[in-house]
């Protein structure tokens, strides 16, 4: 059966959060009930979720997503924000792409770090 916890995808099998389940459980409601955004919503998962304090009385809730499904969290991302920005009540939502920065390979390797996965800018 498919539930919330299908929504959040953590690293090394870790349990996700109390407040990343209720993101995840939004996303999951989205996709049951919006129908312009159900067939988008089917294969998108998160990676974490957040709250943060903006100032003294704003708050944000960062959204990690990953890197391979960027471009398509981008398709949809205006109104998903729209309507998790409803479930929220006034916090703003942020999607952030989690990257991941590949060690650099040993001497003799033939293998080569690509460079959107270095640490170090490029100009």
């Amino acid at each position: 059966m498919f539930t919330s916890r299908k929504k959040i995808s953590k690293d090394k099998g870790a349990e996700p959060t109390e407040f990343e389940e209720s993101v995840g459980q939004a996303l999951f409601d989205l996709e049951n009930t919006n129908h312009e955004l159900k067939s988008e919503l089917k294969d998108l998962y998160i990676n974490s979720a957040v709250q943060i304090d903006v100032s003294a009385n704003r708050k944000a809730v960062l959204i990690n997503v990953p890197f391979r499904l960027r471009k398509t969290f981008r398709k949809v991302q205006v109104r998903l924000v729209r309507e998790l920005e409803k479930k929220f009540s006034g916090k703003d939502v942020i999607l952030i792409a989690t990257r991941r920065i590949v060690r650099p390979p040993k001497k003799g390797s033939a293998a080569q770090r690509p460079r959107s996965r270095t640490i170090s800018v490029f100009l």
